[in-house]
């Protein structure tokens, strides 16, 4: 397995200023051997885990059961609480043990479900922890080829062509067996299968069922099998609720709970000096990327998870505040992907599976915003710089480019 140099890092920077930390991030990502990786710079540490019936049982009748770790030195030991989030009273448990211990434990919190947003019970704990995310496996991760984060900032298209081979191999298991490290590791389509196959149904039927109060799982699973066929397009709610006859608002709300619960993700359009952008339609990219049949699909959606595991770990570790957007107005001119950095537009990206001449929309926009641009494809060694105007267009292997995110 992967040594997820990459989190570990970001846990390593908020341990040092937090005593509790949250881990967030999908089902079988990894979560719990990140934290026994991260058990192991300790010489004190407890594993707890809500799922096991005998943890659960010494919760409830120790709330303070961590007192009776056996220690073999006096450094801070870590307790590491993971899916504590499906006890009703997690957030009053977490409050309360924080404030009575944070100078003498060090707590690490992870689970599946939206810890940051979730709203089952208990009080506020703001200011009381940092959070950050676990994704699935990126060429990013993999490749180990990071730029710092202020040489990405102040030259974006900057490239090199070292290891191709390599990236190209990577992103190509990638795309046939996703990120998830089971059926990365296992690289077998039989095995993918079979995960893939139950992984959205234990997921649908017992996470979200288990801590949502919705009765209309077999919808939920439908329209989860029809998102898909939709990835790359705005999603329009009213369409898949008339397919689904089921009402707007059911939809939405289904929607979210599989954002909440890390099926999916989605990003937002971008509006600022875009004449006729359209404003509300999100597209939605789905964290199992072989489920889209579609190829030009598919490679968006690979390109989503890269930029998405960027920005969001650029917020974790504190390095600014970077969102991830569309452009796309009424005339359907569309750029598939904008960085923002402090809600400035600083990056546009556009993913064109084989086409190494820029879109008429992406020099469009950038001419309008003034920023540089990148044109990703699904091939080749080489790579292209275009002028645009003032600004600069990089053609280049998605594998290169994104190998580089910091």
């Amino acid at each position: 397995m992967e040594s997820r140099e990459i989190y570990i890092k970001i846990w390593q920077e908020l341990s040092a200023e937090k005593s509790m930390v949250f881990l967030a991030g999908p089902r079988q990502v990894g979560k719990t051997t990140l934290a026994k990786i991260i058990a192991g710079f300790f010489t004190n540490s407890l594993y707890f885990n809500w799922d096991i019936v005998q943890h659960r049982v010494n919760l409830l009748e120790n709330p303070t059961f961590f007192e009776e770790l056996k220690r073999k030195d006096p450094s801070t030991p870590l307790i590491i609480l993971d899916e504590i989030h499906k006890y009703k009273a997690w957030k009053n448990y977490l409050k309360g043990i924080y404030d009575h211990f944070h100078d003498n434990y060090q707590f690490l919190v992870s689970g599946s479900g939206r810890l940051d947003i979730y709203q089952k019970g208990g009080d506020s704990l703001a200011g009381r922890y940092f959070l950050f995310h676990l994704w699935p496996l990126t060429i990013a991760e993999l490749g180990k080829n990071n730029a710092q984060i202020d040489e990405f900032l102040n030259n974006p298209l900057k490239i090199d062509m070292d290891r191709n081979d390599e990236f190209k191999s990577i992103w190509d298991r990638l795309s046939q067996f996703s990120g998830f490290p089971e059926p990365f590791l296992a690289s077998r389509t039989t095995t993918y299968r079979r995960w893939s196959g139950s992984y959205s149904q234990q997921l649908i039927r017992e996470d979200i069922r288990e801590l949502t109060d919705i009765k209309s799982i077999s919808d939920m699973e439908t329209l989860y099998l029809l998102l898909p066929s939709k990835i790359g397009s705005p999603i329009s709610v009213p369409s898949l609720a008339s397919t689904l006859h089921a009402s707007y608002n059911a939809v939405k709300n289904w929607l979210s709970v599989f954002e909440r619960f890390f099926l999916v993700f989605s990003i937002s359009p971008w509006t600022g000096k875009i004449a006729r952008a359209i404003q509300k339609e999100r597209k939605i990219y789905l964290w199992d990327t072989p489920r889209i049949n579609d190829t030009g699909a598919r490679f968006e959606n690979m390109m989503a998870i890269e930029l998405w595991r960027a920005v969001t770990s650029w917020n974790d570790m504190g390095y600014g505040s970077f969102s991830l957007h569309f452009i796309k107005n009424k005339e359907q001119q569309e750029v598939d992907f904008l960085i923002a950095k402090e809600h400035e537009p600083f990056l546009l990206i556009e993913a064109k599976l084989s086409d190494r001449q820029p879109t008429v929309a992406l020099k469009k926009f950038q001419q309008l915003l003034n920023i540089p641009a990148v044109q990703l494809i699904n091939e080749g060694d080489t790579y292209q710089i275009l002028s645009n105007g003032s600004q600069s267009i990089l053609i280049a292997p998605a594998y290169q480019w994104l190998s580089r995110l910091p």
